[in-house]
């Protein structure tokens, strides 16, 4: 689905209003669920997740943190539900799995490190243990009960926060701050805004460690962007900050194209982008999460161009430290 405009207000609209007594049974519902408990499999879990439904940026976030546990001399796997694919597994990615089979997050996460995508998330934990990880990075799932987190990081976009504060679908929220506060142990806010200061301030009253970081684009991409006339779309959670992003670079934004987060693109779509761009000459650029999705008509399209970005991290020392810390009090635990 695409976010509506509303839920990032401020304040909550009147179309917000109508909706909240549907947002406070559904909240009613997840915070309940969410006091079940989980189950303790052999390996620390890791779980990046974020407080409202939208993109915050978790896969990078997830990406960056395998990297630092790399670093650290952990041999990390990615666990995702797989969101949009068909496969409920336990399957570890392969080469040949496309984003129809397994999702596009995943895809991309593979990429980095091994993957596992499970609808059952003890189950995909368990695979993990079997095939020789020592650390599960959970790629969303902060809601999900089903594990014992050892360590949780909500990630924060710090242009919208929480929205209007309110509950789906009156707001952005998956479940009640009340429920949401004591899963987290720190908070990552990404980019900067009045918003996501408000949640870091929060963060820290409740005692939480707070991280800040910035989406960079790939130096190599930014800089071949540079004066050059584009279109571009998106199916992401905020299809602006992307476009944002490319007008930093320096390209000449002249078409942009919102869709929904996660949009399977159907051919006629591609065909139709693809006619507006070559009438145009306009470069058609797009975002990695969406060059997956769009694999086979991509190859059909040489001039079709993605733009990486990848997570900066300040204070990574203590960020790894913390990490590092709730593994290793894990393994104490079981020793």
């Amino acid at each position: 689905m695409r976010a509506p405009r509303f839920w990032w207000q401020p304040s909550p609209s009147l179309q917000a209003n109508l909706l909240r007594p549907v947002g406070l049974i559904y909240g009613s519902v997840a915070a309940s669920r969410m006091k079940r408990r989980g189950e303790q499999v052999e390996l620390p879990v890791i779980c990046i997740g974020n407080f409202t439904a939208g993109g915050a940026g978790k896969t990078p976030t997830a990406i960056a943190i395998a990297a630092v546990l790399d670093g650290a001399g952990e041999n990390p796997i990615f666990l995702s539900r797989g969101y949009g694919g068909s496969l409920a597994g336990p399957v570890r990615v392969q080469p040949q799995h496309g984003a129809a089979e397994i999702g596009d997050e995943p895809v991309l996460l593979s990429r980095t490190a091994r993957t596992i995508v499970s609808r059952s998330r003890p189950a995909g934990a368990r695979l993990a243990y079997e095939i020789g990880a020592t650390v599960v990075v959970m790629d969303d799932g902060l809601q999900n009960p089903s594990l014992i987190k050892d360590c949780a990081i909500a990630v924060v976009d710090g242009a919208t926060g929480l929205g209007n504060g309110l509950l789906l679908p009156a707001g952005p929220l998956r479940a009640p701050m009340w429920a949401q506060w004591p899963l987290v142990d720190a908070v990552l806010v990404i980019g900067d805004g009045e918003p996501g200061r408000q949640v870091a301030l929060e963060a820290d009253e409740h005692g939480k460690r707070v991280f800040t970081a910035s989406l960079e684009p790939a130096p190599e991409a930014a800089e071949a962007l540079k004066g050059r006339r584009v279109m571009a779309f998106a199916g992401i959670g905020r299809p602006e900050k992307f476009f944002d992003t490319l007008h930093a670079c320096g390209a000449i934004v002249d078409v942009t194209h919102a869709f929904p987060d996660h949009h399977p693109f159907k051919p006629q779509e591609v065909a139709a982008l693809r006619q507006e761009a070559e009438a145009l000459g306009l470069l058609p650029v797009t975002t990695e999460k969406d060059l997956v999705r769009m694999a086979d008509a991509s190859a059909a399209w040489p001039a079709l161009t993605a733009l990486p970005v990848r997570l900066r991290i300040e204070n990574e020392t203590g960020l790894r430290n913390l990490l590092m810390r709730r593994i290793n009090e894990r393994r104490l635990r079981v020793v």
